[in-house]
Formats: structure tokens, sequence, C-alpha cells
């Protein structure tokens, strides 16, 4: 098959109205690696990165309750550091670079998908859209 691995994917694509921080980013655990008190972090298998994640809300007012909150993955050295948080709103704007997506079936036989990035940054500064459109770039 020509396509193996992550695939290379924009932030625009997978959160085309923004999303937004709602906790704080945590190191993955490697149950497999893991023992009775002893915990082994996760590390990524190409980079060797310690892999982080961050809990998000999709901006996309048309997602479902139940998909509005994904864990995106950050493979960082350090402890991902979020964007200051803007006065007045409870939630923190993010974008994720260096997207990845890797398809999978879950446990409920379902597909589904591990989002990865290599960090994060406040969101640049977008271009009003007309209601009811959406642009890709």
């Amino acid at each position: 098959m020509a396509v193996q691995g992550p695939i290379p994917i924009t932030f625009e694509q997978v959160f085309p109205h923004g999303c937004y921080l709602v906790g704080q980013a945590e190191q993955v655990k490697d149950f497999d690696a893991s023992t009775n008190g002893r915990t082994v972090y996760a590390k990524d298998k190409t980079t060797g990165e310690p892999v982080w994640q961050v809990p998000v809300m999709d901006g996309d007012p048309t997602v479902k309750a139940a998909q509005k909150t994904v864990a995106v993955k950050i493979l960082s050295s350090t402890e991902p550091v979020a964007p200051p948080a803007t006065p007045g709103l409870p939630i923190i704007p993010v974008e994720f670079v260096g997207m990845t997506v890797t398809p999978y079936v879950n446990a409920s036989g379902r597909l589904a998908y591990s989002i990865r990035s290599t960090g994060m940054r406040p969101p640049r500064g977008r271009q009003p859209q007309p209601a009811g459109k959406e642009t890709t770039t």
C-alpha cells in the first residue's frame, strides 16, 4: 500500500473552525511497559520523543456533543506550554503545527483517528468568512 504510517495534514483540515484547550498537557503513560509501582511514559516509535496529550474542544458548531472534545498528542522533549489565555474567555484558543493523523479501528470496531502534532501556538489571524461559507487552504 502506498500510504503507510501517519498521514500529514494541516490544522485547517482537522479544525476548520478552530479549537480550544479545555485542560492541561499530560504525559501519556505506556500501560504495556508500566508495572505495579513503576510508571513508564510513552515515546514516539519513530522519533523517540516523549508523547504528551492535551484535550481540545472542536470549534465546529455542527459536531455532535460526544465528538466535541478530542485529545491531540504532542511529540515534545519538554512539556508543551499553552498559549496565553485571552482575557474574558474560560478556554484558550490554540493552533497545532506539524500535524499528522493515523486511522485505526477502536475497541468497539469503529474507525477512529489518532491526531498528533509537533507543537502548539496561539492561532494565527484569520480572515472573517461569510456566514455559511467554508474555505480550504
